[in-house]
């Protein structure tokens, strides 16, 4: 089983601290799902939601629409129990999986090609909103708290169906997106216009996945997935076309960040833009139940065209595109993803987004380094196989060429 296997589980009962964490993540898990389920006291349930709302894959053309509810929790104090930006560099793991354990998320059928439906019943327009918003559900049972021993699942409260979702309170939405909702322009328009006025990244997500921005007649529910994917494609192609007139850089850039047990180091490099993502999973981690550090690399071109789609690699690459775009330079880009075995539960790619984008702001750790100091840092700062670290320095200086841009600066 990737993760932590399921007897060392059952060895450790939450105490023994085997896992190395220094507290029990299913039981922080467990924890939170009791905590929101003593506030339940009969299957009408209310609540604000952050806003949360999610577009399920199974079953498509019809799926599941889930609305988070963190039970009798209303105003401002909703908001964190889904808001990375609260979160990020506040927050540690076990901290985020009991929060998150105490969002319920209350379920609907919807057809895909009938957005309007969510719409007419303010549920798209409540979880578009810029502050929680009051809700009530009336659910098919009462939910119960379950010890998952799943760490594949990210931390999530209990799901149930909801005969019905009332939105009590009023959607409060920005401007430009409440005008996109009734403009008939297409779904990449809509996401640069919404990205360009500075929404968050799940702000746009939610908006396209509910079906509330796009030409109208097209529009359709998305699985949030895919809609997630959706989005960094359309910003990274918008920033790729400022890139591409753009004159590459003259030095190495080194830039690192770490958060949740998760290491990256991005090197920007002189030449015309294109990047490779190494990915590497220590041994007994998340996906990697083997003995030996699990690596993925993928590459993408000139044109941003990946050779495989990758959520991860999509996210990661999205903050550097915008930084690249925001100084007008192009360069090729390493970006090294280290994940420990202590990441035992999937949060989601904004931490990827977040952390990567942090590296950047706080500007380079090394700039123009040696051979030899690239190669020193890589080693003190990860504990990846070497010979990641020999091909990151190979590719680096093996292919820069002199060119007249080495003399501008």
């Amino acid at each position: 089983m990737p993760g932590i296997p399921r007897d060392l589980c059952l060895r450790c009962k939450g105490y023994r601290n085997l896992c190395g964490l220094g507290y029990c993540p299913l039981l922080r898990g467990f924890r939170g799902k009791v905590k929101m389920i003593s506030r339940i006291n009969d299957t009408r349930v209310d609540g604000a939601t952050p806003p949360s709302a999610l577009v399920g894959e199974h079953g498509y053309p019809y799926v599941n629409v889930y609305i988070g509810l963190p039970p009798s929790i209303h105003g401002d104090e909703a908001k964190k129990y889904d808001d990375p930006s609260l979160w990020f560099l506040r927050l540690g793991l076990g901290d985020i999986i009991e929060l998150r354990s105490q969002l319920m998320y209350a379920k609907k059928k919807a057809k895909v090609n009938d957005p309007w439906v969510l719409y007419e019943e303010e549920i798209g327009l409540a979880a578009l909103s810029r502050k929680p918003v009051d809700a009530e559900a009336e659910l098919s049972g009462i939910p119960r708290p379950k010890l998952r021993l799943d760490p594949l699942l990210p931390p999530i409260g209990p799901t149930i169906s909801a005969r019905r979702i009332r939105v009590a309170g009023n959607p409060s939405l920005h401007p430009v997106l409440e005008k996109l909702i009734w403009d008939d322009v297409k779904a990449e328009e809509a996401v640069w216009t919404l990205h360009r006025e500075g929404l968050d990244h799940y702000e746009i997500v939610r908006a396209l996945s509910l079906g509330l921005i796009g030409t109208i007649k097209r529009r359709k529910l998305v699985p949030t997935r895919w809609s997630i994917t959706a989005v960094d494609s359309i910003v990274a192609k918008m920033y790729l076309r400022t890139i591409h007139l753009s004159r590459p850089i003259s030095d190495v850039l080194v830039y690192h960040a770490e958060y949740l047990y998760n290491k990256y180091t991005v090197i920007l490099y002189p030449g015309r833009y294109s990047s490779e993502w190494i990915e590497v999973w220590m041994p007994n981690s998340l996906w990697n139940p083997h003995a030996e550090p699990s690596i993925l690399i993928i590459h993408d071109d000139y044109w941003g065209r990946p050779e495989k789609m990758d959520g991860g690699f999509l996210a990661a690459r999205t903050p550097i595109l915008e930084h690249l775009a925001s100084v007008r330079r192009q360069a090729k880009v390493i970006i090294l993803r280290e994940v420990a075995p202590q990441y035992i539960y999937p949060v989601g790619n904004w931490q990827i987004r977040m952390t990567v984008a942090e590296a950047l702001r706080r500007g380079p750790v090394l700039r123009n380094p040696m051979k030899k100091e690239l190669l020193t840092y890589l080693r003190r700062t990860h504990s990846v196989p070497t010979h990641i670290y020999d091909h990151i320095v190979k590719k680096i200086y093996n292919e820069r060429q002199t060119t007249i841009d080495d003399f501008k600066k």
